[in-house]
């Protein structure tokens, strides 16, 4: 049993050490075509981004080329400031893309809705030479923005995304779309996260509680009760370890739950439906599943064997569902491969660990049945041996 519960552990302990983690570009010197000369460039962090520049703060003349590497001539990219908050909603967008012609065109466009389709408009402060080009899948805006001349921080904002015809279509809504923000202070040339960002950390704190409780604490919990009962030494042991496991695991991932239903409260027209619709069953199963706790008949009652089917059945049911919305979730984040992965591996260990523990179980099972069968028939012998010494004897 000790053995057992060791490598659970380790099963548990392997996601729970792992950390977030992202790798950073470095910014090459650049030479452009038109001969233009930047002295500071900031690389910026998602979707092969970065920018030059020049900032004259007397005049408050902010020089900038936008690059987006590796993209191809049907998508749109855009280089956005935003005067009061982190976020996209209030961004003054620079936005450019190759037309079906095959000429580039370049317009700002203030963003106010998440539906947003980019339309050409005025922005809240003066640009001027504003350009775009496209060479080998990198396209370069270039523009002359009139700022404010106290202005020293900025929070930017960069995306791209598909076009249908000349139209730009909207974003993707997951992964390192929804990364792509940032402060940059243009004397230090510093960069930093935003407040926006924020909905970053909620986005990985809600992953994680999830892939934790429901992912891996569950099936750790039904493992528990399943094999662990077997061991008569363990009793009652199993029992409380089980309901530990599955109580704290409901905990956990009713807080993940709470922090999904935050994001999307926070995020107007981004809805993920198959995702949201699993977590609310899960939600109402497992409530189920701990108040039939409360509600559990004694062993030699006569409604146990039901109280057993409705809780088994329920608790496979969870543990399911809970690994396919965990697997939608990493679609909708898209971290970095290796933390599927690394899921994927904690899930087989689980199985491959419950398979032997199953065929383990019958074995042990089978042989404590075939010596109980054994002991029994052994007085059964011996009556009928002084039976038949009796009636000898007679």
């Amino acid at each position: 049993m000790a053995k057992l519960l060791y490598q659970l552990l380790l099963c548990f302990s392997f996601l729970l050490c792992m950390i977030f983690s992202s790798s950073a570009q470095t910014c090459s010197s650049r030479v452009f075509s038109n001969n233009q000369v930047f002295k500071s460039c900031n690389d910026l962090p998602v979707l092969n981004s970065f920018l030059h520049y020049n900032y004259d703060s007397s005049s408050g003349k902010l020089q900038i080329a936008y690059r987006h590497t590796g993209i191809t001539s049907r998508r749109w990219v855009a280089w956005a400031i935003n005067p009061k908050s982190g976020g996209m909603l209030g961004s003054q967008a620079l936005v450019a893309f190759q037309k079906t012609d095959g000429s580039m065109t370049a317009y700002g466009s203030p963003i106010d809705s998440y539906q947003t389709t980019l339309k050409n408009g005025s922005l809240s402060f003066g640009v001027s030479d504003l350009s775009a080009t496209f060479e080998n899948n990198e396209i370069t805006i270039f523009a002359t923005l009139s700022l404010d001349g106290k202005t020293e921080t900025l929070n930017q904002v960069w995306q791209d995304g598909l076009l249908q015809g000349d139209a730009p279509q909207m974003h993707d809504t997951n992964g390192d779309n929804v990364k792509s923000m940032s402060t940059l202070n243009l004397v230090s040339g510093e960069s930093g996260t935003v407040g926006g960002n924020s909905k970053i950390k909620k986005r990985n704190i809600h992953g994680v509680l999830n892939v934790v409780s429901w992912g891996i604490m569950m099936p750790i919990g039904a493992i528990i009760a399943r094999y662990l009962k077997v061991f008569k030494s363990a009793d009652p042991a199993w029992f409380y370890l089980h309901v530990f496991c599955q109580s704290s695991a409901y905990v956990i991932g009713v807080s993940g739950w709470a922090t999904g239903l935050k994001l999307g409260s926070e995020s107007s027209g981004i809805q993920y439906n198959p995702h949201r619709a699993i977590g609310i069953i899960l939600f109402c199963l497992g409530t189920l599943q701990v108040f039939a706790l409360l509600l559990r008949p004694k062993p030699d009652h006569k409604y146990r064997f039901y109280w057993n089917i409705y809780h088994h059945s329920v608790g496979y049911l969870v543990i399911i569902l809970s690994i396919v919305n965990i697997f939608k979730g990493f679609d909708i984040l898209k971290p970095e491969k290796k933390w599927k992965t690394a899921y994927i591996a904690v899930i087989v260990v689980l199985a491959i660990k419950a398979v032997s523990l199953e065929a383990y179980t019958w074995f042990v099972v089978m042989k404590r049945r075939k010596s109980e069968n054994e002991a029994a028939k052994m007085p059964h012998a011996r009556n009928e041996a002084n039976g038949y010494g009796q009636q000898q004897h007679v």
